[in-house]
């Protein structure tokens, strides 16, 4: 079973994508294969290495060759596609490229709620330890709870920063909701749209339940 989950920047993509990998789920992130690729000097891997040399964006058709041979690999294994496809002309190549995607699985938040959700947070820096001014602040106010010291606000979650990030996904990473409502309605493909403001525990009994994996 391939997954993927479509959503904004803070609508908790990245706490179910850990949910699915406790239960089994293979976490295929396309920065980890480039990665891994480049380590293994293998041909795409040395492709990979030559366009970020000359300061290249690594190519779609590169990226998706890439993707193909792991899922080779990995045969029946359920896996999640994290950072892939984020545009429309991605997931056109992915379909293309003959890569078959199982479930499609939306996770829906307002965005006035995404920008109180990361607007809110505070980290530790030395521990990587991450608060929430409402819903898990700190005992004393903008200090760790170990340590005592500062807390602070990392630039990505600053109200101006998160509205951008909004925009870009609203023009790059939205356009792939409608591509795949309509792939549902003429493939073997599964779609559905979850009210993601739930708390995190009851969104990923839902998506245990849409999986008939609880």
């Amino acid at each position: 079973m391939r997954i993927i989950l479509l959503g904004a920047p803070g609508a908790g993509k990245g706490t179910q994508a850990h949910a699915l990998k406790e239960k089994g789920y293979a976490h295929l992130a396309t920065g980890d294969l480039l990665r891994a690729a480049i380590q293994q000097q293998s041909r795409l891997g040395r492709q990979v290495q030559e366009a970020m040399a000359a300061g290249q964006l690594v190519s779609d058709d590169l990226i998706i060759a890439l993707v193909k041979e792991q899922l080779q690999q990995m045969g029946q294994q359920p896996c999640l596609l994290d950072g892939f496809p984020r545009t429309l002309a991605q997931a056109e190549a992915l379909t293309q490229a003959g890569i078959v995607v199982d479930w499609v699985i939306h996770l829906l938040v307002e965005q006035e709620e995404i920008i109180r959700r990361l607007s809110g947070r505070r980290v530790h820096q030395p521990s990587g330890r991450v608060y929430h001014l409402e819903s898990h602040p700190p005992r004393i106010p903008n200090r760790d709870d170990v340590t005592g010291e500062p807390l602070t606000q990392r630039d990505d979650d600053r109200e101006q920063t998160i509205r951008q990030r909004l925009q870009v996904y609203q023009a790059q990473t939205a356009p792939l909701i409608a591509y795949y409502q309509q792939q549902a309605l003429h493939s073997e493909l599964r779609y559905h749209t979850l009210d993601a403001s739930q708390p995190a525990e009851a969104v990923r009994a839902q998506i245990g339940v849409l999986l008939n994996d609880k």
